[in-house]
């Protein structure tokens, strides 16, 4: 069976109140493009389809169209998870519409796919989080979760018995629990795979997954995985990377650059090949960005202003810093906004002020510090149990450095 996996779409999605519509639409034409020569048998969308759960009207067209014509009346068979930017009710509300051609859509870890044919394959079995296919006589089974909210999983896991979920105490006992219960549904001489939005430990964030609480409480391990997969398609992070703790496992990645923090990362789609019992093999496409974003650090104003002339012609967004011992005027600003239209921010750098900045720094205490940091850096404050956890940490380290002392003493 021939695989395309990709995700973290993020349809209608805007840059400092600017639209990607245009760059989304290219990446659509070149995907659908991609799947038919690669010749897919299965696409696997693992969320985050729009950025909002209340798309704009050119998304979902740009959205449905894709989708039809990557099905190939029914040809194809698609499975589509909802992210945590999704909203799964309206995701859902096309699945009717969808079944012809070809195309599977979950919204929650709930949610049970209707069997039968799907386009020119078949639904043979399915229930609360999986789903059994047949592509022209090779058969797979998909375990499926979407974005798995705290609440979600409590709804998927209540038929559990009450001992286990007692044990199940954190949300990564939770999940550990619902991987095991899903693991149930596997089938011998099929296919395994999985179609997941969720955050693994270890995973290198790509700046622009809001909801991924580090220290909070929405992480796993990549370990927990089970392993009897083939593969696990997973989406949430925008860095296209491997699984920590988990070789079968990959995050696709979005397809564009979709914040300052993602410039420089190559993107892709995954493309696998698999047979039932078998090892599968994984092949990384890359995929162009279409306008790119930089950040431009100049010397000075006139260097800033000369550097928009010379690359007014060039698609990409633009961050610029400027070293400068003065204010930017009106009229220099205007004229880089001229030459250079997509310049989205023009950040002078006062060095003097910076130099007050470090020593100013140099004098609070870590946690004040990394408050500041983690601000500048998300543009929110660290929840409650992030801190909790760095106290408990710096504590530990400082009880063991005085214990540490204290025998040095003895000794």
């Amino acid at each position: 069976m021939k695989i395309i996996h990709t995700a973290d779409w993020h349809l209608g999605k805007n840059l400092e109140g600017r639209s990607r519509l245009k760059e989304q639409e290219r990446f659509l034409s070149d995907f659908i493009q991609m799947v038919e020569e690669k010749e897919a048998d299965l696409i696997l969308i693992a969320g985050d389809i729009y950025d909002s759960p209340n798309p704009p009207a050119m998304a979902e067209k740009l959205f449905y169209n894709t989708l039809k014509k990557i099905t190939d009346k029914g040809k194809r068979m698609v499975v589509i998870i909802s992210g945590n930017h999704d909203s799964p009710e309206r995701l859902m509300a096309a699945a009717p519409l969808a079944m012809e051609h070809g195309i599977l859509i979950a919204g929650t870890p709930k949610t049970v796919i209707e069997t039968g044919t799907y386009g020119k394959n078949k639904v043979l079995r399915s229930g609360e989080g999986y789903v059994e296919i047949d592509i022209r006589g090779e058969r797979a089974v998909i375990l499926l979760i979407p974005f798995p909210s705290e609440k979600r999983l409590d709804e998927v896991l209540y038929k559990i018995d009450q001992e286990e979920e007692e044990r199940g105490k954190n949300y990564e006992e939770r999940m550990d629990l619902l991987f095991r219960k899903l693991e149930k549904e596997l089938s011998e001489d099929t296919i395994h795979l999985l179609v997941g939005h969720f955050f693994v430990m270890g995973s290198k964030e790509g700046g622009s997954e809001r909801g991924v609480q580090l220290g909070g409480s929405y992480l796993i391990r990549g370990d927990l995985i089970p392993k009897s997969l083939q593969y696990a398609a997973l989406g949430h992070i925008h860095k296209p990377q491997k699984i920590p703790g988990c070789k079968i496992a990959r995050y696709s990645g979005s397809p564009l650059q979709y914040r300052r923090g993602e410039e420089g990362y190559e993107k892709q789609v995954m493309f696998v090949e698999v047979k039932a019992g078998e090892k599968c093999s994984m092949e990384e496409i890359p995929i162009k960005q279409y306008k790119p974003i930089e950040v431009w650090r100049c010397k000075g104003i006139e260097e800033g202003i000369k550097r928009c002339k010379k690359e007014q012609g060039r698609e990409c967004w633009v961050y610029m810093e400027i070293q400068t011992d003065r204010m930017i005027l009106d009229e220099e600003m205007k004229k880089m906004k001229e030459y250079k239209e997509d310049l989205l921010e023009i950040h002078p750098i006062f060095q003097m002020l910076e130099d007050d900045r470090v020593e100013r720094r140099q004098e609070k205490p870590f946690l004040e510090l990394f408050k500041e940091f983690y601000k500048e850096e998300r543009g929110i404050q660290p929840s409650k149990e992030m801190i909790e956890m760095l106290e408990e940490i710096i504590g530990r380290e400082n009880r063991d450095e005085t214990s540490s002392i204290d025998n040095t003493r003895i000794e």
